[in-house]
Parts: C-alpha cells; structure tokens; sequence
C-alpha cells in the first residue's frame, strides 16, 4: 500500500484529503506541524508528502529542506500562495510539485498518481541506467542516446542538462538549479544560456522540436523530462 504523509493545519482540509486517499486505498498519515511532520517522515517512512507551506511552528519551506537532508521522497506542496518566487522557492528547496489553493481533487489525486509513479520509474530509485522513450533511449553509465539507430552526438553541457533531467524524471527542475549545476554559481541568472542548449537538445532529440514531448518547459520555472 502506497503511504502519504499529509502536513496540513486545516482540520477540515486533512478530513477531506484523508477520506479521498483511503477511498482510492492509499494509506494516509495526517502531521499539524512542520515538527510532527518531520517525526512521522522519520518513522513511518511515506512515499509521497503532501505539505502545505503555511504551518503554524514553522515555515514548509524549511520542512522540504530538512526532508532533503535525507530522503528523496516526492514532496507535493498545497499552498495559497501563489506568486512566482514563492513557488520558485519551494521547488529550490527540493519540491517536486506545487499545487494552489482551492485545487480539484481529481486533478490533486492525478498529481499524485504521477508522483508515485515518478518514484517507481525513477532511474536513481530503481537501480537501472537506460532510460527508454518513443523516439531515443539513453544509457546514463556509457553516456550514450540513440535516436532511430544511430547514435546522437551531444556536446558535455548538452549531455550534462539532459542528465539532470532525465535523472530526476517528471519532476520541475528549476532554472537556478540547472545554471548552478551546470554552469555554476556565478550564472544563476543567465537563463538565455539554458534557452539556447535546450532549443539545440530537442531539434537532436525530439521529432517535433517546436512542439517538444519530452523535454518540456514550465514558462518563467524550469524544465521538466517525461517519457
């Protein structure tokens, strides 16, 4: 049975999302507080976290950046906020997913669906170092894609985005992320670099580069892989 850790403060919110995850069988925990959040991660060891940002003893932010201390759990954040720096913020903290408030709840448990998923296809997760799609498959241990039978020549930087990608599989990652790993520090606001490397990956890999499948942007975040 997959586990989910909710950290929510709105008694009447928690009802609702307990009741709709146990309906679908998913087994479910409830933590009021970034503290009981974190004992229960601790103890009970969830597959996915929901939480909200808004706790009462402590930021959510924090929360993601104490989870990512030791556990690469998907985190889906439920939160009223909704400004471009807040939800930034919380996917630079290592969030997977960002849901505003009011939400459906069908489109909440599809969300969470995906997140399961992710883990069960996770590259890291499960041990396998070939990662297949409909057009190319790439083999992360011999640093290789091919695309219709032929290998695809790609530069270090070219191959080193496409790792981080396809390594942390549907989940958002961000533009910061990607400058700062790739081209360090001092670049975290050149985004005009990622436009030009990703432009170049998806006319190698994609079949319609201006309409990419698999190597998606999210406007003004980041960028996302799926396969």
């Amino acid at each position: 049975m997959t586990r989910v850790l909710v950290v929510e403060d709105d008694p009447q919110l928690v009802r609702a999302l307990v009741i709709n995850m146990r309906a679908r069988r998913y087994g479910v925990d409830a933590a009021p507080d970034g503290a009981t959040a974190l004992r229960l991660a601790a103890t009970r060891q969830p597959d996915v976290v929901m939480l909200d940002l808004g706790l009462p003893d402590m930021d959510g932010v924090d929360v993601i950046r104490a989870l990512r201390g030791w556990t690469r759990v998907p985190i889906l954040v439920l939160s009223a906020r909704q400004a471009s720096a807040e939800k930034v913020a919380a996917l630079d903290a290592g969030a997977d997913d960002y849901v505003t408030k009011p939400f459906s709840m069908d489109e909440l448990m599809a969300r969470l669906r995906a997140a399961v998923r992710r883990v069960e296809d996770d590259p890291a997760a499960s041990g396998t170092a070939r990662v297949e799609t409909d057009g190319f498959t790439v083999d992360l241990l011999a640093k290789k894609v091919v695309r219709g039978g032929h290998d695809v020549r790609l530069t270090p930087t070219e191959w080193h985005l496409l790792e981080i990608l396809i390594t942390n599989p549907g989940r958002l990652v961000t533009q910061k992320q990607l400058l700062q790993e790739v081209w360090g520090v001092a670049s975290t606001s050149k985004t005009n670099y990622l436009r030009v490397y990703m432009a170049q990956l998806r006319r190698k890999l994609e079949a319609d580069p201006a309409h990419p499948s698999h190597l998606i942007t999210e406007p003004g975040m980041g960028y996302r892989f799926e396969t």
